[in-house]
C-alpha cells in the first residue's frame, strides 16, 4: 500500500551571500513519529542554496529514516519556484549541455542540484511551488525555523506525533 509523505521545506539568508538557515517539516506515518521537523544553518551562503539543501536534508532524512519510504509517494511544497523549476525541468537540459546554462555559463549551486537529483531521481516526488508568506503553516513554520538558524539562533524543533504538533492545520495548503 502506497502511503504518502508530505513534506514542507524554506530557505533563507541574512544578505546574499550572508548567514543563512533552512528548515523542513516531513508529516507521515512512518515508525513512532507523524511529524519530524529538521533544521541548520551555514555561516556564509545564499537563500537558493538554502532552499536546495532544505530539500536534500528532507529527503536524506526520509531516505535513512523511513521505513515506508521506498513504496510512499511524497508530495513536498516549497515557496521556490527556482528549486520547482530546477528540479523538474531545468536539470535535464544542464545535464544535457554537461551543467551549462542556455547562455553557456556553468550552472550555479551545482554540486547541490548533483546532490538533490541523486536522492530524488525515480522516487514518486510530486514538487508544488506554493506562495510564501500567505498564511500556509507549513510555509510559515519552515521559514520561522530557516529564519532563525540563519540570525545564529537555535529554535526547538518538534518531533512526535500529528496529534500534539503545535500547528493543527499543517496540511492545509489553500491559500498557497
Amino acid at each position: 500500500m502506497t502511503e504518502s509523505i508530505y513534506i514542507f521545506t524554506d530557505g533563507s539568508s541574512r544578505g546574499n551571500p550572508g548567514p543563512g538557515g533552512w528548515g523542513a517539516i516531513l508529516i507521515g506515518k512512518f515508525g513512532s513519529f507523524e511529524v519530524k521537523e529538521l533544521g541548520g544553518g551555514e555561516a556564509h551562503t545564499t537563500n537558493n542554496r538554502m532552499e536546495l539543501s532544505a530539500a536534500i536534508r528532507a529527503l536524506s532524512f526520509a531516505t535513512s529514516q523511513l521505513q515506508n519510504f521506498s513504496t510512499s509517494k511524497l508530495v513536498i511544497y516549497t515557496d521556490s519556484g527556482y528549486l520547482v523549476e530546477g528540479i523538474t525541468k531545468w536539470i535535464h537540459n544542464w545535464q544535457k549541455r554537461r551543467w551549462k546554462t542556455a547562455d553557456k555559463k556553468p550552472v550555479l549551486n551545482r554540486d547541490l542540484w548533483e546532490e538533490l537529483y541523486g536522492l530524488a531521481d525515480g522516487k514518486k516526488i510530486e514538487w508544488k511551488h506554493i506562495r510564501g508568506h500567505v498564511g500556509v503553516a507549513g510555509n510559515e513554520r519552515c521559514d520561522e525555523i530557516a529564519t532563525s538558524f540563519a540570525d545564529g539562533e537555535s529554535p526547538k524543533l518538534y518531533s512526535g506525533v500529528l496529534q500534539n504538533y503545535g500547528i493543527k492545520n499543517i496540511l492545509n495548503v489553500a491559500r498557497g
